[in-house]
């Protein structure tokens, strides 16, 4: 009598985590991403990695922990497999689906001047750079139609530093032939105000790149929840 209950309260069990993924699946075909809360959307996400699980509870966990999506998304493999059943197959799946965002979000900016296209090259950075954990310095260089040529990362520092070199940002620009730079970096602690280092620094590299006939359209610092364009705020 003991076998024949714990089957049936297994089938149950499988028949409402089918349920469930059904009807998940169908509100997100009918509406889309505003149909669906991030733990959900996070949801879908789990049901091709782990098949046979209810995710509802680590989907829950998940952006609980990291603060939302994207943040899980990007977060380091050694931070993910902390989480049971958590393994290469799920991050596997969440680094794809990272790289495809990001692979979009540069399409979208490449092929057409950027200077037109702003909100576009803004969520591609945020989706960049935003999440992570120490800080990362980027120039994107852009031709005479202010189009990218290349967004390359310069430097790589610590929590709250990075070292430039405007020598080696102007060396590159020469070697790519670039008419125009659009500096990027990202804050880890989410506060995308400049410190007196960056503005000194950009200032720097204002006055070197314009030696060579180089405009330097912005500076954006990308925090979590915001940026900053020294542009914006009258410091360029």
């Amino acid at each position: 009598m003991k076998e024949k209950s714990t089957s049936t309260h297994f089938n149950r069990l499988r028949s409402f985590r089918t349920g469930h993924r059904e009807r998940l699946r169908a509100r997100f075909n009918t509406g889309g991403i505003e149909a669906v809360q991030p733990h959900e959307l996070l949801e879908l996400i789990l049901f091709r990695s782990l098949p046979r699980r209810d995710v509802k509870d680590l989907a829950h966990e998940l952006i609980h922990d990291f603060g939302d999506l994207s943040a899980v998304l990007s977060a380091a493999p050694s931070e993910l497999r902390a989480y049971s059943g958590v393994g290469d197959s799920v991050i596997t799946d969440f680094k794809v689906i990272e790289a495809a965002a990001l692979s979009i979000g540069q399409s979208k900016t490449k092929l057409r001047p950027v200077l037109q296209n702003w909100d576009a090259l803004l969520s591609y950075c945020r989706a960049r750079m935003a999440e992570k954990k120490i800080e990362k310095f980027h120039v994107i260089f852009l031709d005479k139609q202010n189009q990218i040529i290349a967004d390359e990362e310069m430097g790589s520092g610590t929590v709250d530093h990075t070292p430039v070199y405007p020598r080696e940002v102007m060396k590159r620009s020469l070697e790519l032939s670039a008419s125009a730079l659009i500096l990027v970096h990202n804050h880890p602690s989410g506060d995308p105000s400049p410190s007196q280092a960056d503005i000194e620094m950009t200032q720097k590299l204002k006055t070197l790149a314009e030696s060579f006939n180089i405009v330097l359209h912005d500076h954006l610092i990308i925090g979590r929840h915001a940026e900053v364009s020294f542009k914006n705020i009258g410091l360029l």
